[in-house]
């Protein structure tokens, strides 16, 4: 909580003032009355929205609790602990109407050697003939191109590896980007499905901006 409903004010000389964006003081009697309305409002989102978040976390935590201690109680059947990681695991409901899913996804970078991948692929590619498919081409420079924050696809680079071509260039491409491959951490993530009447599972969302 922000323990606040409106930006702080400070007195000097028996003025009140307030600090805006810039960290200038404003005369609090010099500020227009929608002006501060607006910042009463922004500022109740505001508290709402940690109390919110306060709430997903602690819920978050109990709900992958209970599923630890299930599966743990699962393992105890067989006289043995789940142990490990306990990603990619598929609970359903007895009707199958519901199912939770505990999922694991690697936070995957490329380091300095992906450039060379990628001079080797365009070498490899200018030494083919030029009857060669141009969709390969399209397909390598879609692979690297970057996005707004000057990252490639993870997900269209290490696609490229699907393509076995029978080049010694290429294939030390592909090494090159196997070798550039770094998993930086790994993530849980827990989804829930509710079963629709056409059998379909559909994610219950719990991102604020879907519910």
């Amino acid at each position: 909580m922000i323990n606040q409903t409106t930006t702080p004010t400070c007195t000097l000389n028996g003025v009140d003032y307030m600090t805006d964006e810039k960290g200038h003081l404003i005369p609090v009697d010099s500020i227009k009355p929608i002006d501060k309305l607006r910042d009463e409002t922004v500022i109740n989102i505001a508290n709402k929205a940690l109390t919110l978040n306060s709430i997903m976390k602690t819920e978050k935590e109990a709900l992958f609790s209970l599923i630890y201690d299930f599966l743990e109680l699962s393992a105890s059947e067989y006289k043995t602990q789940y142990g490990g990681k306990k990603g990619n695991v598929s609970l359903p409901s007895f009707d199958g109407a519901f199912k939770v899913q505990i999922a694991m996804q690697d936070n995957i970078v490329f380091d300095e050697r992906l450039q060379i991948a990628k001079n080797l692929i365009h070498e490899c590619i200018g030494e083919w003939s030029e009857g060669s498919d141009t969709k390969i081409m399209t397909l390598v420079n879609d692979a690297f191109q970057v996005d707004k924050e000057g990252k490639v696809s993870t997900y269209r680079v290490l696609g490229l590896r699907r393509h076995d071509f029978d080049d010694p260039k290429w294939l030390e491409a592909m090494q090159a980007i196997a070798d550039a491959t770094q998993i930086t951490s790994t993530k849980e993530y827990i989804r829930i499905y509710k079963r629709d009447e056409n059998g379909k599972y559909d994610q219950i969302p719990l991102d604020f901006s879907k519910v």
